[in-house]
């Protein structure tokens, strides 16, 4: 039997899509102003106004020179580093940690997750925060950006609750058949908790790419900054004119402009490439962490 939408139905429908087209264009525009300004020409840009739609005189030039800066290649082996070895360790002791929060019949359970959500709302605050990494022996090191957030709370109890809807007979089996709780967490709940673990992934991978206050607060030496550091330190202090030389004098600041443009992509391009991977485990993983339990 076929079900004819009725006409308010249909044009419910067509004001929806062209809703949301219309908010992801508004979206969207910012991404790709700033991606055809670091392709145009810059004598071409300073002439053009109004709305950006295409490359204008399209040319690369600008990111051979943002190639130029050393910094730039070096804040990127940094940051690769803090994402890889952070997003290992946050898998690995937040996982732990929801498992522990998952297992029925834990003593003081209860008086543990309320000082865990307590966290959430109430901290010691920045200095307290800075002496206590500097105590520890991380101060001006790339571990200072990676150990102190080794867990995050919301992302375990997102993990706990996935965990949580694992049905407890595999876990007796595993322990029947003699595995012990790494056993059963690595081999058992893990693999069972995919799209919930890639989420994790997207969420600890992202924040530690984006992350520079850390860097700002905790590195002295350059050659440790990671590359979003690097790219505050262009926008805001305006340091093009090492990635500029051989420009003449007039056109330094224009080019200056457009070589920002391009650090901006540099510095976000990779991190979207990761998305589409993660995509299709995106909404049933935070789903499953969400509302189960």
């Amino acid at each position: 039997m076929i079900i004819q939408e009725s006409v308010s139905r249909k044009v419910f429908n067509v004001l929806n899509i062209l809703f949301m087209l219309f908010m992801s264009a508004i979206t969207l525009y910012p991404m790709l102003y700033v991606i055809f300004a670091s392709f145009s020409q810059p004598a071409d840009f300073l002439m053009h106004e109004g709305l950006l739609l295409r490359p204008l005189g399209f040319t690369a030039a600008t990111y051979r020179m943002v190639f130029k800066n050393p910094m730039i290649l070096r804040g990127y082996m940094n940051t690769i580093f803090i994402v890889v070895a952070g997003v290992a360790i946050n898998i690995f002791f937040t996982s732990i940690g929801a498992y522990f929060l998952s297992r029925k019949n834990v003593m003081l359970k209860r008086i543990i997750m309320f000082f865990i959500v307590f966290s959430m709302y109430f901290s010691g605050g920045l200095i307290p925060f800075y002496f206590t990494v500097k105590e520890l022996g991380l101060d001006n090191s790339l571990w200072a950006l990676i150990i102190p957030g080794a867990i995050g709370t919301s992302n375990m109890i997102i993990m706990r609750t996935a965990f949580m809807g694992i049905p407890d007979s595999l876990s007796e089996s595993a322990e029947i058949d003699g595995a012990g709780h790494f056993s059963i967490l690595f081999r058992v709940v893990i693999p069972l908790s995919l799209p919930t673990m890639a989420v994790m992934v997207l969420y600890y991978g992202v924040g530690h790419w984006n992350a520079w206050f850390n860097a700002l607060i905790f590195l002295r030496k350059r050659e440790m900054f990671p590359l979003q550091l690097i790219l505050r330190e262009i926008l805001i202090t305006n340091s093009t004119l090492d990635m500029s030389i051989g420009i003449d004098a007039g056109d330094q600041e224009l080019v200056g402009d457009l070589i920002k443009y391009a650090v901006i992509v540099v510095a976000t391009v990779p991190i979207l490439c990761l998305y589409p991977f993660l995509q299709k485990y995106f909404v049933k993983g935070v789903m499953i962490g969400a509302l189960k339990g």
